[in-house]
């Protein structure tokens, strides 16, 4: 295995187990909070991570060559429970980490279609898209985290101390 693989899945690991702490110290009782009418509610946003693990894997097998897929077919349906949905998670992040792992070095440097800006469509690395989406899970839990915070939950430790963790 690479070197910028072993590195990649370090890092994924890394981040998905601060995001799951962040999500399991969300109160159940506020999933239904909306911070701006143009937000999704909590429940809405932790969906988000089930999602990009799905398009994850889309983008890896290359279905956007010929522009987005119509439909939305192969769209997960989020789970009504919040124990459910965060199994669910676990699970479709060890399906897409799986899926990166077993794949031959050389795949990471091929590229595949997906969104790059605004309405353009472009070829991308799997490498650079693997990070892509990495980030986007870390700005999605940046919101969560103000979420949780806005619901009087305890915010967990991410990159440093909260104020609800300190490490002193």
């Amino acid at each position: 295995m690479s070197e910028g693989k072993q590195e990649f899945l370090a890092t994924y690991d890394e981040e998905h187990a601060k995001t799951m702490r962040v999500l399991r110290a969300y109160p159940r009782e506020k999933l239904d909070l909306r911070p701006h009418p143009k937000a999704k509610t909590a429940h809405e946003l932790a969906f988000v991570f089930i999602l990009e693990c799905a398009l994850g894997t889309k983008v890896w097998h290359d279905e956007y060559a010929n522009g987005v897929p119509a439909g939305g077919s192969g769209t997960p349906t989020p789970p009504e429970d919040w124990d459910e949905l965060l199994a669910t998670l676990q699970k479709a992040s060890k399906d897409f980490r799986d899926l990166v792992s077993s794949a031959p070095d050389e795949e990471l440097h091929e590229s595949v279609h997906f969104m790059t800006g605004p309405k353009t469509m472009a070829p991308i690395s799997r490498k650079d898209w693997l990070w892509f989406l990495l980030h986007d899970q870390i700005h999605h839990r940046g919101q969560f985290s103000v979420y949780l915070r806005m619901a009087d939950g305890k915010v967990p430790s991410i990159y440093g101390p909260s104020g609800d963790e300190p490490w002193i």
